[in-house]
This record gives C-alpha cells, structure tokens and sequence, in this order.
C-alpha cells in the first residue's frame, strides 16, 4: 500500500483534507481493550462500525465541499481487503511511525508537502463525530491556526492544522488522560491558540459502551 500512496496526488482545486485514521478491523488486533468485554471478533466489529460510520459523516461533508478531499490513513489491511470493505473509490495511505504521535506529525507533514492548506486529522472511534462539527473544523482553520475537538477520556477526537508542527506531538503521554493538557501546552510553547470544538466521547474502553447507541449495543456480544 504504501507505493500506492505516493502515487496519489492532490487534485489542483483542493486545498483541505480530511484523513480518517482508523485500523483494519482484523478480530484480535483492533479495540485490543474491548476484548475481554466483547471478544476479539465482537470488537473487530465494532471497529468497522465505528470507521464505517465516521467515513459516512466526512464523506457527506465532502459531498458538499468540491474543495475537500477525503482519505483513510490505515494501519493493517492489504489493498484488496479495504477495497472490499469501503470501496475502491477511498483514498486509503498507510500510517507510518512507531507510535500515534510519530504517525500524527508524519501523516500532516506529508499532507503539506502534497500542497493542502487546511488538514483535518479525525480518528475512526467516535460515534458522535457529525459532518456539521468537521464542518466547524475546516470553516475554524480559515482564520485559527489549530483546531482540537477534545474528548471525554482527556484526549482529542480531532486535530486540524494550517502548517506542520512537529513540537505538537513530542513529549506527550499517548493512551493517557494527559494527551489534550499535554498537547495544548505544546501549542502554547510555539505560540499557538487552539479552537477547541465540542467535546465528544471516543469508545475505547469497556465503560464506554453504554455511549454507544442502542441498535449497536444489541447488535454485540
């Protein structure tokens, strides 16, 4: 996949893009602490629900948004398996880093470089996530240098940038609850003053289930 990636280039008229960081939805290897809550194969499906449903949200937004470009930056999965699972028409790049911060400041840095002024980031476990807050995140980035939508676990759901900055993702405690305090005193360390959006729940541990909505909650182990 990765060949493919630099193959794929910026469309002349765009100049925002959503990438949707999310894994392949292998049972064992994805929403590794819903496991003992739901089983591997019970948290592998809640993954690509999950994914399924914030690629619908960005894609209704782009539907609407000649200027935005939509991809998937993807841990795991072959090309024809996540053909098979979101189409062919997904721009898929693979994650490159040893760890989310790595894999953060990696996947801006080369959406700079491709020529995009406005880089939205949003992560695949987050079933509020609307087409109308991405919306909010890009129209924010016209005249804000950084956008963070927080979530309830003490992280970030979202991160839109107009310039890579490097110093956002070093020194942070990825998994923990420090990741947006941590992150904005980074920012504030380069003199930057994030947006913060609405602050929504990510599902990431088995107390986060009862957020799910109830059709998803029947449909699990």
């Amino acid at each position: 996949m990765r060949d493919r990636q630099h193959k794929v280039k910026k469309e002349s008229n765009q100049q925002e893009l959503c990438l949707i960081f999310s894994r392949y939805p292998e049972p064992g290897l994805t929403k590794t602490r819903l496991i003992p809550s739901l089983g591997g194969k019970g948290a592998a499906e809640l993954q690509r629900w999950m994914t399924e449903k914030v690629v619908a949200e960005a894609g209704r937004l782009a539907a609407g948004r000649p200027g935005l470009c939509l991809e998937l930056a993807i841990s795991g999965g072959d090309e024809r398996q996540l053909a098979a699972w979101l189409g062919s028409q997904l721009r898929c790049r693979e994650q490159v880093g040893n760890d989310l911060g790595a894999r953060l400041a990696f996947a801006f840095d080369q959406a700079f470089d491709r020529g995009f002024q406005r880089v939205v980031v949003v992560g695949g476990d987050c079933p509020e996530l609307t087409s109308d807050i991405l919306s909010q995140a890009f129209d924010r980035l016209r005249h804000k240098e950084m956008v963070l939508g927080p979530a309830a676990d003490g992280g970030y759901y979202l991160m839109g940038l107009r310039r890579a900055v490097p110093q956002l993702f070093q020194g942070i405690t990825w998994g923990s609850g420090q990741v947006l305090r941590q992150t904005l005193r980074a920012a504030a360390q380069v003199d930057m003053e994030a947006f913060l959006l609405p602050r929504l729940a990510d599902v990431d541990r088995p107390a986060d289930l009862d957020l799910l909505p109830t059709s998803w909650r029947s449909r699990l182990p």
